[in-house]
């Protein structure tokens, strides 16, 4: 596998708020060299939605010798308020791109579900709510969803060339049947593997590889509560959230670092053995998501993060002044990368 790295979120929009704050540059720059350093990988998706940020971080990324994929992830945008968003955060990659940094560009991120107009829905909330309680109205907007993701697609494509010299991805869902001729490589966010997939896993990674470009795992990941290697994608479903979008727990979970630590470690090797070409673990850190002492509190056991959020403004010991402390899967990626990188 050509490239091992992590998701970095700078901040998905909602409610408005977002999934880190407060946004600090220099703990970004500090953390950039960890990934860096520590946990040895090549590259970052650097993700969100707030502009200025995904530049700031991806910018600390490549002064880190970090290669960046620069992914806008956006939430409750019209079709033309994202391809606008698009249209800036290329022209923002390739400055950095000719600065010398390595740079791929992402067109997006499962914009048939945080968009407004390619599904039935007036939010997030709505659409996700729809896939999991009326699946058979997805089915019946498939063939227009398509038609319509691609339509999108191939207008930003060009918009972005225009703009920017470097590869060009997108980070797909499988229901959205992206055409991948326009693009440099293929990319899916869902690289998930439970209880239901498990048994065919890695002949559906092998089926995915395009012929003819690299495939990109885009995002994949486990939390921290046991029972969540089966629940992959899922398992962040114990978290509530209310009104003003602020979580909680629906149920009480037991915490098990080792199980997070154990799927991620052991996806990558699968991921390797499939031929991928690129694998990012979700996430480094969900920082709306804090640990706590007591289990019904715990927001962390339903976080993907591979370091855990500390309360009250808290920082760690494990690196001093960081809001944070490593989880297991945080060391078994520091292993993983230091083995591959021996061995290169």
């Amino acid at each position: 596998m050509r490239t091992y790295g992590i998701t970095y979120d700078t901040g998905f929009t909602s409610a408005g708020t977002t999934t880190h704050e407060p946004f600090d540059p220099d703990l970004v720059c500090r953390e950039m060299r960890i990934i860096r350093d520590d946990l040895h990988c090549d590259a970052v998706r650097v993700t969100g939605g707030v502009p200025d940020r995904l530049e700031v971080a991806a910018r600390h990324a490549a002064e880190a010798g970090l290669a960046v994929w620069y992914s806008p992830f956006t939430n409750g945008l019209t079709q033309d308020e994202l391809l606008a968003f698009i249209i800036d955060a290329a022209e923002r990659a390739e400055r950095l791109r000719t600065s010398g940094a390595q740079v791929v560009f992402l067109t997006g991120s499962e914009i048939s579900l945080v968009t407004d107009g390619f599904l039935p829905g007036d939010d997030l909330v709505e659409r996700l709510g729809l896939m999991a309680s009326a699946p058979e109205r997805l089915r019946d907007a498939l063939p227009a969803l398509r038609a319509d993701v691609n339509a999108f697609l191939a207008r930003a494509v060009a918009a972005v060339r225009e703009r920017f010299g470097g590869p060009v991805g997108y980070a797909s869902l499988p229901f959205e049947g992206v055409d991948w001729e326009p693009f440099d490589l293929a990319a899916t966010d869902a690289g998930y593997r439970d209880a239901t997939s498990a048994p065919a896993f890695r002949e559906t990674v092998r089926a995915q590889l395009p012929p003819d470009k690299p495939f990109a795992v885009t995002e994949f990941g486990c939390t921290t509560h046991r029972g969540s290697a089966d629940l992959g994608a899922r398992g962040d479903s114990i978290l509530r959230w209310d009104e003003r979008a602020r979580p909680g727990l629906s149920a009480i979970a037991v915490r098990d670092e080792a199980e997070q630590a154990a799927y991620v470690r052991e996806l990558l090797d699968v991921y390797a053995e499939a031929g991928v070409d690129a694998a990012f673990v979700n996430t480094f850190a969900r920082r709306d998501l804090p640990t706590s002492d007591d289990p019904a509190h715990d927001l962390d056991a339903a976080s993907f993060g591979v370091v855990k959020p500390l309360p009250d403004g808290r920082t760690g010991t494990a690196y001093p002044g960081m809001p944070w402390e490593p989880k297991a899967a945080f060391h078994a990626l520091a292993e993983y990368g230091r083995a591959r990188t021996a061995s290169a």
